[in-house]
């Protein structure tokens, strides 16, 4: 069968009921589950879930699916694309487990957390280098806009990871399961959200650079910089998530203050 929509098919059942035990499902759960692919996670989360939502693009596997789910009576197929799906439809809460693409990961991360009310919980297998990145901890070379990203709304954990063998067909890299924790409102408190994004993804598009050159454009970074405490002279990966909200808050009254004058 041609392999559709760059999908890698998981079939090991020790990692399978890893990936749910990672996950913590329980009978009372409601389970989306996006790219089922051939059904074998989808089963193995019908025996431990009170209901699944398998979120499938490709009509050449809606029907097999079918065929190899007709027993799962709480299994629910859904023909359509997870990065467009309106999952405020769902009823109730949900948790995700998924073995995902690794071309729409970061897209469909994202597009799930504008839906954090109804998200409990994300369980992703996913590409390893995005999972560190995601996961990464201010001072590793891993650590950016995505880690910073990630962690606002998620406490992320690589929980395991595995091996390209196990995947048919066998991908170019290895893989890694990631527990998400999702929380309603932020996980750090940012004056003005939005510049503070924009002070994160500037200082990260110049990441050799010291934080004072890569934030150069934003006028009175130096005192933004003395007032939040923070060396000028260091490098953006240094800075841990709560640094950058100071500086943006610093920023942003630097502004604000500008602006009444």
């Amino acid at each position: 069968m041609k392999r559709p929509f760059g999908q890698h098919f998981l079939f090991d059942p020790n990692i399978l009921k890893k990936i749910i035990k990672c996950s913590g499902v329980t009978p009372e759960d409601t389970v989306v589950e996006i790219g089922p692919g051939l059904g074998t996670l989808t089963r193995f989360l019908s025996l431990y879930a009170k209901k699944v939502i398998a979120i499938e693009l490709d009509k050449r596997l809606i029907e097999k699916l079918e065929g190899i789910l007709s027993e799962s009576s709480n299994v629910q197929i859904i023909q359509a694309d997870a990065l467009k799906f309106p999952y405020d439809t769902i009823e109730g809460k949900f948790k995700v487990v998924a073995n995902i693409p690794y071309y729409i990961t970061t897209p469909l991360f994202f597009r799930l957390l504008e839906f954090r009310e109804k998200v409990q919980s994300m369980t992703l297998l996913m590409q390893k280098e995005v999972a560190r990145r995601m996961a990464a901890s201010h001072g590793s070379k891993e650590y950016g806009v995505l880690s910073i990203s990630a962690q606002f709304y998620t406490k992320p954990k690589v929980e395991f990871t595995v091996s390209r063998k196990a995947f048919l067909p066998p991908p170019k890299v290895d893989s890694a399961v990631v527990s998400f924790e999702v929380s309603q409102s932020p996980l750090y408190l940012a004056k003005d959200e939005e510049l503070f994004f924009s002070v994160v993804k500037t200082a990260f598009s110049q990441r050799r650079k010291t934080i004072t050159n890569s934030l150069k454009t934003f006028e009175g970074i130096k005192d933004a910089l003395q007032n939040a405490d923070i060396d000028p002279g260091i490098r953006p990966e240094k800075l841990s998530i709560k640094d950058f909200t100071k500086l943006a808050d610093a920023l942003s009254f630097s502004i604000s203050g500008r602006e009444k004058s």
